[in-house]
C-alpha cells in the first residue's frame, strides 16, 4: 500500500495523508473528501501533472487543484484569501472592521438571488475587494448583518437584546434576503406597543389642571374622556376640539369659553354647568343632560352650538339669552321654561322640541322646523315674523 500527503494548491500547509489504491479518479474522490474542494487534477512537487495512478510513489508529495494552474508553494506566494476562498468552500468576511467566517453554501443557497449570493456563487465575478488578511470587505454594520448571516445558516430569525430590528430590516432589503425581510416586518409590527386608547381618568386630568399655569391654554385636543368624572372642575378656555366627553359627568363644571368644537358629548350630563362664550360649533350633546344651564355671559359673548346634533336633550330651565343655534338639531329636545331672547334658531330643526314656558322674545326662527313643537304657555308672543315655516 502507498500513502501520499495531499495538500491544496499553492500551500504547503494542513495536509492530509492518504491511501493511494484504485484508479487516478478514486484519488481525487478521496482529495475532496479530505481538503473540502471539488478536485479535478493533481500535480507533484515540481508541477508536473499526474495523468496516471501508477505515477505516483510511496510518500509522494502532492498538490491537489479545481482547474487552475499549478501554483508552486515554494516560490509563488497567492494572497491568502485565494487559498481560503479560492480553493474551499470556507471564507472570511470583514464587514464594517469585524470578521466573519462562515461557507460560501451558506451565503448562496438558502437565497440564490440575494446579493451575497451573487458576489460569492462565481467566484471573481464581482471583483470583490480584500484586505491584508484575504477577507472580504463588505462596508456595512456588523451588528445589524450578524442576525443575517444566522438566519443564513439556520433559517431561524434571532436578534440580541439593544439590536434595533428596524436597522436588521434595512440591511435584509440591501443585501435582498427576501424571506427574511417578511420575518422582519412581522417582528417589528408585534414588538410595537399597542395604543393605548383607554380614557382619562379625572384624577389623571387634575394632575395636568395642576401643572398648567391659569393663564395657558390647556389642548385635550382628541382626547379621550370617556365616562369621565369632571365635574365641579374649572375648565375655563380648554381646547376640547373633537374630543371623546361622551357620557362624562361635566355637573357644574365651568365651561367658559372653552372649544367643544365636534367633541362628542352624547350622553354627558352637563347639568347647572357654567358654558358662557362655548364653542360647540357641529358638536354630538344627543342624549345628554344641559338642564340649568348657562349660556348667557353679561359681557355680551354668545355661545355658538351652530349645527350641534342636540337630539333629545334635556336643557329645561337654562338661560340661553342670544345663543346661537343657527341650524341645530334639537328634535325632540326639552327646551321648557329656558330663556332663548335674541337666540338664533335659523334653519334650525326643532320638531317635537318641548318650548313651553320659554321666552322667545326677538329669537330669529326663520326657516325653522317647528313641526309638533310645544309653544305652551309662552312669556312672550311669538309673532309670524320669527318664522316663515
Amino acid at each position: 500500500m502507498r500513502r501520499v500527503t495531499l495538500f491544496l494548491n499553492g500551500s504547503p500547509k494542513n495536509g492530509k495523508v492518504v491511501a493511494v489504491y484504485g484508479t487516478l479518479s478514486d484519488l481525487l474522490s478521496v482529495a475532496s473528501s479530505k481538503l473540502g474542494i471539488k478536485a479535478t487534477s493533481v500535480y507533484n512537487g515540481k508541477g508536473g501533472l499526474i495523468d496516471d495512478i501508477a505515477l505516483i510513489r510511496d510518500d509522494d508529495v502532492l498538490f491537489v487543484c479545481e482547474g487552475e494552474p499549478f501554483i508552486d508553494p515554494q516560490t509563488d506566494s497567492p494572497p491568502p484569501g485565494r487559498l481560503i476562498g479560492a480553493h474551499t468552500d470556507w471564507l472570511t468576511l470583514n464587514v464594517g472592521g469585524r470578521y466573519f467566517t462562515t461557507t460560501r453554501s451558506t451565503l448562496v443557497n438558502k437565497e440564490p438571488d440575494s446579493m451575497l449570493a451573487h458576489m460569492f456563487k462565481d467566484r471573481g465575478v464581482w471583483g470583490n475587494k480584500q484586505d491584508h488578511r484575504g477577507a472580504f470587505l463588505i462596508d456595512r454594520s456588523p451588528e445589524y448583518f450578524e442576525p443575517i448571516l444566522n438566519y443564513l445558516r439556520h433559517g431561524q430569525l434571532i436578534v440580541n437584546d439593544g439590536i434595533n430590528l428596524l436597522g436588521v430590516l434595512e440591511e435584509a432589503r440591501f443585501f435582498g434576503i427576501d424571506s427574511l425581510i417578511e420575518h422582519l416586518e412581522v417582528a417589528i409590527k408585534n414588538s410595537q406597543p399597542p395604543e393605548d386608547h383607554s380614557p382619562i381618568s379625572r384624577k389623571e386630568f387634575v394632575r395636568f389642571l395642576l401643572a398648567t399655569p391659569t393663564k395657558s391654554e390647556l389642548r385635550c385636543q382628541g382626547l379621550n374622556f370617556s365616562g369621565a368624572d369632571l365635574s365641579r372642575l374649572d375648565l375655563r378656555y380648554i381646547n376640547f376640539k373633537m374630543a371623546n366627553l361622551s357620557r362624562c359627568n361635566l355637573a357644574h363644571a365651568n365651561l367658559c369659553c372653552a372649544n367643544l368644537e365636534r367633541a362628542d358629548l352624547s350622553g354627558s350630563v352637563l347639568d347647572c354647568a357654567n358654558l358662557q362664550g362655548v364653542k360647540m360649533l357641529c358638536s354630538n350633546a344627543e342624549g345628554a343632560s344641559l338642564k340649568l344651564c348657562n349660556f348667557e355671559d353679561p359681557s355680551g359673548l354668545k355661545a355658538n352650538l351652530e349645527g350641534a346634533n342636540l337630539k333629545g336633550v334635556d336643557m329645561e330651565g337654562s338661560q340661553m339669552t342670544g345663543i346661537n343655534l343657527r341650524v341645530a338639531t334639537l328634535k325632540n329636545a326639552k327646551l321648557k321654561n329656558c330663556n332663548l331672547r335674541g337666540a338664533t334658531l335659523a334653519g334650525t330643526d326643532l320638531e317635537n322640541c318641548d318650548l313651553s314656558g320659554c321666552d322667545l322674545q326677538e329669537a330669529n326662527l326663520r326657516g325653522s322646523n317647528v313641526k309638533g313643537a310645544i309653544f305652551e304657555e309662552m312669556l312672550t308672543p311669538l309673532h309670524m315674523s320669527q318664522s316663515v315655516r
